[in-house]
């Protein structure tokens, strides 16, 4: 299926941010049909951009699904600590939300999904939106999330390629400088109350940091009585899919990552309510 790319730049906190709304050309399905994605990049915290959107899971899910996804380059840690990711990110939302009817999309099927540090702000912003009663999501896509500035067994003295214990710590410092106290808004691994959040899938490679803080986050969801599901392949480095795309293992990771996004977005709704509430 044929995708358009459009840029525009909406209000963040006083300021404006970049967000690219990618859709298909032709509506494979009826708008009351079509799921809103608001994808958020990886990178620590402290790198990366919109446009990862290209090498990551979304895109297919515009050209084979005929999903509207909206990618966003919040603010980074080098310019701004927490809270400003987070800011970003609702206010994305928040914009997807009220320009449902414009981008053809059902505001009942809002889901938010993101890689690493993506993953950790996914997680956040379902947190967020759930306390301040601000925009109901679907379905979150927190990819090998980025949740917990604390060490787990896996993200203490780990090695592996591309990220590491050493990277970790550094990524984590610059995101929550100048706070004397964690909020789970800023690490969620830190949240104690899990009821109320959106149906949730993910995968993860077991060599990887964010392993153990990865199953952690779904043991705490079904524990609280929400649906989620993790695949956990054996040998994978974080962001393996994206670095060994090639790879069969991967094809058949994507493959079940798909499958999971085709069912929640025919099984898992969440009304909006009225925005005069907010």
């Amino acid at each position: 299926m044929k995708y358009k790319v459009e840029k525009r730049y909406i209000p963040s906190a006083g300021r404006d941010i970049k967000i690219l709304i990618f859709s298909p050309t032709q509506a494979r399905k009826p708008a009351e049909d079509t799921p809103g994605i608001l994808w958020i990049h990886g990178g620590g915290y402290a790198t990366g951009m919109a446009e990862m959107a290209y090498i990551s899971r979304p895109l297919a899910l515009v050209k084979k699904y005929g999903a509207v996804v909206v990618a966003l380059s919040y603010r980074l840690s080098g310019e701004a600590p927490y809270p400003a990711a987070l800011e970003d990110c609702s206010a994305a939302l928040h914009w997807l939300r009220d320009n449902a009817d414009a981008l053809g999309v059902n505001s009942s099927k809002l889901m938010v999904g993101g890689e690493s540090a993506g993953g950790g702000l996914t997680a956040a912003l379902c947190m967020y939106e759930r306390d301040t009663q601000g925009v109901n999501i679907a379905f979150q896509m927190p990819i090998y999330p980025m949740i917990d500035d604390r060490d787990t067994d896996t993200s203490r003295d780990n090695h592996a390629p591309v990220w590491n214990t050493r990277r970790n710590h550094a990524a984590w410092r610059m995101y929550l400088r100048g706070l004397e106290e964690v909020p789970y808004w800023a690490a969620p691994a830190r949240c104690s109350d899990y009821s109320g959040l959106p149906p949730a899938y993910t995968f993860v490679g077991d060599i990887e940091p964010f392993y153990c803080e990865t199953l952690t986050y779904i043991d705490n969801l079904r524990s609280a009585g929400v649906e989620a599901t993790v695949d956990v392949y054996s040998g994978w480095f974080h962001a393996y899919d994206m670095f060994m795309f090639f790879k069969k293992d991967v094809k058949e990771a994507i493959a079940r990552f798909e499958k999971q996004y085709v069912y929640a977005a025919e099984h898992y709704s969440a009304p909006q309510r009225d925005c005069a509430d907010e």
